[in-house]
């Protein structure tokens, strides 16, 4: 027991002090007797011994029946309960020229249960610091990666947007993000570009693009839902971008809801995916909370108060507003709800994203709350946690993420109570496995704490 608790306080030492290089300590761990939450499908394996080598699964069976070294790190887990660590697939991590936010950004997501990232807003040292995540020289998920932002202001001809798939492509990044601002030609020339060079693209749909050019595209995935509701409203092509509001937020009492069959099928028969970041609607736009009761939250504290301050700004610009109404604004939030419930009975492929940090969604900590906001739009728990397990794995095209089986990676989150039960419980967290590091409950709360004492 004693050897544990070196380990332990070694493992704290090393991460939390000097955020140096970070070594597995141990090669084998052990959770013992604990309960699995495979996610193959709706079930839970009681009493399972699971074995991690070097980052992989590689046994699991009844307590007492698998073997392992005498020298394994133990982990006693009677009663808890083990399941993939969670994707935050529309991450922001810092663009700028300073890996130290970087690092903050990276913690905060591990802490919360979050192994997987997919950073939305791109910058020359998101290259290296990916690099430094792989090989084990900073803690963070894993990280995939978009370019700098194609928007109306960065891409300034078509050529200029065919010279930067280009270059982005050559620079390593995983994928382009799009941002607003596109016109057909310059989002046209990307989109050739792109599959020229064999570039996946993601993220908005500009509003002179419109979401059926977008689809027909073959975006990877389409973030925020954004175009879905203006493509709801028949005569959309008379109105303007500043009369539609930020997603459409304005559109709820003019859109034709039995235009919603047409977009799905058109969204499942392209195959693309979707991130509703529905935490953005829900915490920002949403009247049923001011922006100073969202600012007092608890995880409030991880954020500077210069953040926090322009949090609070936003929300009340966007809710001061005099287009803004509140039963507008309520029934934008509803037609959200149903959209999300209708990608996922007809089958749209969803990911689990929160756009954090963003207003009042602060790293890590949001993905609990998007998880509550899919079961509010009617997914049951365990189709929730899909979302940010098994179809992260498929959408990566990477068969041994998502789930827990012998010979997947070892992305783990040991939590206190059933997350089926309640979605609620993905945020009892008890410790993270990122690859072979073990992240224990004490790891956790003193990073916290001194993220906090930074603020």
């Amino acid at each position: 027991m004693r050897s544990i608790q070196l380990c332990l306080l070694f493992v704290i030492s090393i991460a939390v002090q000097s955020q140096q290089t970070i070594s597995s300590v141990q090669s084998e761990i052990v959770f013992r007797s604990v309960n699995v939450v495979p996610m193959d499908q709706e079930r839970i394996i009681e009493k399972q011994d699971v074995v991690i080598r070097n980052g992989v699964i590689t046994a699991i069976g009844n307590t007492g029946t698998v073997n392992y070294s005498r020298g394994a790190f133990i982990i006693e887990a009677n009663g808890k309960y083990l399941m993939p660590g969670l994707a935050e697939m529309h991450a922001h991590v810092p663009p700028v020229n300073d890996m130290e936010p970087m690092k903050e950004v990276l913690l905060l997501f591990a802490v919360n249960g979050v192994t997987t990232i997919r950073g939305m807003l791109g910058h020359p040292l998101h290259l290296e610091l990916r690099k430094k995540i792989q090989q084990g020289e900073i803690l963070g998920p894993r990280f995939i990666t978009s370019g700098p932002s194609f928007n109306g202001n960065s891409v300034s001809s078509p050529e200029a947007a065919a010279e930067m798939v280009r270059q982005q492509k050559a620079a390593g990044y995983d994928f382009l993000k799009l941002h607003p601002g596109l016109t057909k030609e310059k989002f046209a020339a990307i989109v050739k570009t792109a599959r020229e060079v064999n570039i996946p693209f993601a993220g908005h749909v500009s509003f002179d693009v419109g979401i059926g050019r977008a689809i027909d595209a073959g975006y990877a995935s389409i973030d925020h839902m954004d175009g879905f509701v203006e493509s709801l409203v028949p005569g959309i092509e008379n109105m303007n971008e500043q009369q539609t509001g930020l997603f459409g937020i304005y559109l709820p009492d003019v859109v034709d809801e039995s235009r919603i069959e047409g977009l799905m099928k058109n969204l499942r028969d392209k195959k693309i995916w979707v991130v509703p970041t529905q935490a953005l609607a829900e915490r920002w736009f949403t009247p049923e909370k001011d922006a100073m009761a969202f600012s007092k939250e608890p995880e409030m504290v991880y954020v500077n108060k210069e953040q926090l301050k322009s949090w609070i700004t936003n929300k009340e610009n966007l809710t001061n507003n005099p287009k803004y109404r509140v039963d507008q604004v309520n029934r934008f939030i509803k037609l959200r709800r149903k959209l999300i419930s209708e990608c996922n009975k007809n089958g749209v492929g969803l990911l689990l994203g929160s756009d954090a940090p963003q207003v009042f969604n602060v790293p890590g900590f949001s993905i609990h709350h998007e998880l509550a906001y899919l079961v509010r739009a009617g997914l049951t728990p365990y189709q929730a946690l899909r979302t940010g397990t098994v179809n992260t794995g498929i959408f990566l095209r990477q068969p041994d993420l998502g789930t827990i089986k012998k010979g997947n990676v070892s992305d783990l989150l040991l939590l206190t109570a059933n997350p089926l039960i309640d979605i609620s419980n993905t945020k009892k967290i008890e410790g993270v496995m990122l690859g072979s590091r073990w992240l224990p409950k004490e790891f956790i709360d003193e990073t916290l704490r001194k993220i906090q004492s930074s603020k």
